[in-house]
């Protein structure tokens, strides 16, 4: 972000991004990622502006189909072709940018593809019908995009501001749809919570998105790669979506996550520092002025039964690990499904994936955390680290209440900028040596030679 408005939106500036390029120099190694595979080259000098394209055409791929009733009503086949559609274009355009096929290794992204087995053999058994192939065959597009991606992670901000641009367009939509129409923004069978009244969105995935860009904004604040009137563009129309989606899942990764991640630049930087008191005083008096207000919102009406089973997910869990299941559906699962069990969504990540690619797939999904994390840990302070930090430890959270670390998702998506983030430069191509002429010695003569 910056103060020249660029390509993508509010924070797009092509000098910040070079900037980000040169300085990307000074952070640390990859996510289990020593750096490009051999013969992959040195890295280019720019990303070029269409990997922005490419990334947009992601997140719209992950944005699902089924939500609340929109002002136009949407045909789900119709959702589902666009979404869809939007994987192929994103896979066609990486690879027309990337024909050589030059990638950054990414432990990340060889664990996502070793997902893709449990996948496969759970899904050929066709006991969640052949959607479960269709949907195998979505998640390997989503991998080899990112795979094809990867050629310019370098530890720069870059795709912190894709994120944020992509997603902060979303949320533009949806603050239109409020409003053009309130009553379909704000519905009764939601609570009054918000959601897409121009594209079916739920209040929980509002509420991620305006967590998630809000956070990575806050902390490019703090790292002086935006102005303040930049970030508040951002960030104060955020909040207040988020707010109004009345998602405690999203608030509390993102004050979790923003506290770990601010914490992790406490040491080096006094802007963190200053930004970490003020908000702790902060929390601390809306706390006690408004404790009541507070209450009423996270309770959202509940009561306290309600609340304690977590909107009745705890039922559905307790159902779904009482279920008898055989040697191979503890294994690999019963194949990619729409992360429901008994008709009722699953609404937990770590279930989601047992139920549908079993212990094989809990296992690569939660080493693909630990490394993030792990790597994130060892690095030194610096603000791709807090981002990574911010990153992973938003998911982690969410991870609890929310489906997705199993297939494409918005999650997965926010598990790359981390890794995007964690990986090493690659070597800068070398400098062409000045053309001089040499110096010519004369030749000597038989005889010539002084005595």
């Amino acid at each position: 972000m910056g103060k020249d408005t660029g390509h993508g939106g509010p924070d797009a500036t092509d000098a910040t991004d070079a900037r980000d390029a040169r300085d990307a120099a000074d952070t640390a190694g990859p996510a289990g990622t020593p750096g490009e595979r051999p013969g992959a080259g040195p890295r280019p000098a720019t990303t070029p502006k269409a990997v922005g394209i490419v990334w947009g055409l992601l997140i719209l791929n992950t944005l699902g189909s089924a939500g609340a009733k929109t002002i136009i009503p949407l045909p789900r086949s119709l959702i589902q072709m666009v979404t869809m559609g939007a994987l192929v274009a994103a896979f066609a355009l990486a690879l027309a940018l990337n024909l050589r096929l030059r990638i950054r290794p990414s432990a990340y992204l060889f664990l996502l593809t070793l997902l893709l087995v449990p996948s496969v053999i759970s899904s050929m058994q066709l006991e969640s019908g052949f959607g479960a192939l269709f949907r195998c065959t979505r998640l390997g597009l989503f991998v080899g995009t990112l795979w094809l991606l990867s050629r310019w992670w370098d530890g720069s901000p870059t795709f912190v501001r894709h994120h944020i641009r992509m997603y902060f367009a979303v949320l533009g939509s949806v603050a239109a749809g409020a409003v053009i129409s309130p009553g379909a923004a704000l519905p009764e069978v939601y609570g009054g919570r918000l959601v897409g009244a121009l594209w079916p969105l739920t209040p929980p995935q509002i509420g991620q998105y305006a967590a998630v860009i809000i956070g990575l904004t806050t902390l490019l604040l703090l790292g002086r790669r935006t102005d303040r009137t930049s970030a508040a563009v951002v960030i104060v129309p955020s909040l207040v979506l988020l707010a109004l989606t009345h998602t405690r899942t999203a608030t509390l990764g993102l004050l979790i996550g923003l506290a770990l991640a601010i914490g992790s630049l406490i040491l080096t930087s006094a802007a963190a520092r200053r930004f970490f008191t003020w908000a702790v005083l902060v929390c601390v008096v809306a706390a006690v002025a408004f404790s009541s207000a507070l209450q009423a919102w996270f309770l959202r009406g509940q009561s306290q039964e309600n609340f304690s089973n977590l909107t009745g997910r705890a039922k559905v869990w307790d159902a779904l690990l009482a279920a008898p299941r055989s040697t191979s559906e503890y294994l690999f699962g019963v194949g990619l499904g729409d992360k429901s069990f008994g008709g009722l969504p699953i609404d937990n990540s770590w279930l989601a994936v047992y139920h549908e690619q079993g212990l094989t797939g809990t296992a690569l999904v939660a080493a693909a955390i630990i490394v993030l994390g792990g790597v994130a840990l060892l690095r030194p302070p610096s603000l791709p680290r807090a981002c990574a930090i911010f990153l992973v430890s938003y998911c982690a959270i969410a991870s609890y209440t929310e489906a997705g670390l199993g297939d494409a998702s918005p999650y997965l998506l926010h598990l790359a900028v981390a890794a995007s983030l964690l990986a090493t430069p690659a070597p800068a191509p070398p400098r062409p040596v000045p053309w001089a002429p040499r110096r010519r010695t004369p030749r000597r003569t038989p005889g010539s030679e002084v005595t």
